[in-house]
């Protein structure tokens, strides 16, 4: 890795805030019908950890006024901040190596001599998984096209998606050759922090999209990541959002989700027959 030199913004401060059974069912209700993720009893502290910052700024007293406020019409934009807080999730570069094996070694193979390849990281978060898929594509189809689109529910991840800056911990599993080509070292403010290329970072476009709904203006991919997210939705909202997400897979193409993930007992009335760990192929 070459080298970089920048200045990191300042990490918010959270600040200690209680919440009561009654308003723990307030945002579960909240969250469950405005992107499908279930808050069981155990999330309290993070519900109040993580919005405990808004209260204070908003001068509210209770979480129960914070639900009041984003909930009214035209605090639309405070409503996606609690969203972004909430959904703000931690992952790596070439988190769980199998799939990303399985993409080398036997998917694009298969579409070798395909003039363009669409992939679709659906639950991009900050963007690791997206460029892990990125640098694969660039070694195996140096001379021909191909595209990533990343999404995610929450703004605030796919803003640093799209700056492509990441803590070195987070790339430790990026093979070496890889590093090289593709990433800067940090030096300065920014020493511990590495910076994907940004011949890389032009290849790979970011939006916001709720998967609850349908995702037709995307158009048709031949693979899709949709992984370790699942396990945050109930059956029914997993196969809703199984059946927007494939919607947008060509037939014979691949849907890929998280080894802790399971399409048991979730009826999609898709064709997906098992193609390899957590692998599945949607029939022609």
């Amino acid at each position: 890795m070459t080298s970089i030199t920048k200045t990191m913004p300042a990490s918010p401060v959270a600040l200690p805030y209680s919440a009561s059974d009654a308003e723990l069912e307030l945002f579960r209700h909240f969250f469950q019908q405005t992107i499908g993720v279930n808050l069981p009893n155990s999330k309290k502290s993070l519900l109040t950890g993580r919005l405990g910052k808004r209260l204070h700024d908003l001068n509210l007293p209770d979480l129960r006024a914070y639900h009041s406020y984003i909930t009214m019409s035209g605090n639309e934009d405070e409503r996606q901040r609690a969203i972004d807080l909430i959904t703000t999730n931690e992952t790596y570069f070439f988190r769980e190596s199998k799939h990303f094996d399985y993409l080398a070694d036997s998917i694009l193979p298969s579409l070798a001599t395909q003039q363009d390849v669409r992939i679709w990281s659906a639950a991009s978060s900050t963007g690791e998984e997206a460029y892990s898929i990125a640098m694969i594509l660039d070694k195996k189809r140096p001379a021909m096209a191909w595209n990533v689109e990343g999404s995610d529910v929450s703004t605030r991840v796919l803003a640093y998606a799209q700056r492509g800056l990441y803590p070195i911990q987070r790339g430790q599993q990026i093979p070496q050759s890889f590093l090289k080509q593709h990433c800067l070292r940090g030096n300065g403010q920014y020493e511990g922090h590495f910076l994907v290329d940004q011949r890389l970072r032009e290849r790979v476009q970011f939006s916001q999209r709720n998967l609850l709904e349908p995702q037709t203006s995307l158009g048709q991919f031949d693979v899709i990541f949709l992984r370790n997210v699942l396990i945050y939705f109930e059956n029914e909202t997993k196969a809703q959002v199984i059946r927007n997400v494939c919607r947008q897979l060509k037939p014979g193409g691949w849907f890929i989700i998280g080894h802790a993930e399971s399409l048991n007992g979730i009826e999609t009335g898709l064709k997906l027959k098992p193609s390899g760990s957590s692998i599945f192929q949607l029939e022609h």
